[in-house]
């Protein structure tokens, strides 16, 4: 079984920063790709970010030039750094990793509140 565990959400003025940290735990041998989705009131799931190593990395086009990926593979996490934040940020941010052996798994979630 593996766990993820998110941190650092919540309630920023627009133009804020925030970072979300999740951490991965756990039947852990290698994880193929880590990422963040989010879904708000009323809308589906979406792709934030994700991330497969340093160099090789998708964003949303919402978050182009906002948002910074980044993981750490020794310690099995993974960082959002959102800046120039806007209402329409406003969320659950979900953690993603995909493992080889044993597939996706998701955190339970954590709240982004852009409002001033």
């Amino acid at each position: 079984q593996v766990q993820l565990v998110e941190s650092g959400g919540g309630l920023v003025q627009p133009g804020g920063s925030l970072r979300l940290s999740c951490a991965a735990s756990g039947s852990i041998f290698i994880i193929n790709t880590m990422g963040w989705y989010r879904q708000a009131p009323g809308k589906e799931r979406e792709l934030v970010a994700i991330i497969i190593s340093r160099d090789n990395t998708k964003y949303a086009d919402s978050v182009k030039g906002r948002f910074t990926i980044s993981r750490d593979n020794a310690k099995n996490t993974v960082h959002l750094q959102m800046n120039s934040l806007k209402p329409e940020d406003t969320a659950v941010y979900y953690c993603n990793a995909v493992l080889p052996a044993s597939g996706s798994y998701w955190g339970q979630g954590t709240q982004v509140t852009v409002s001033s």
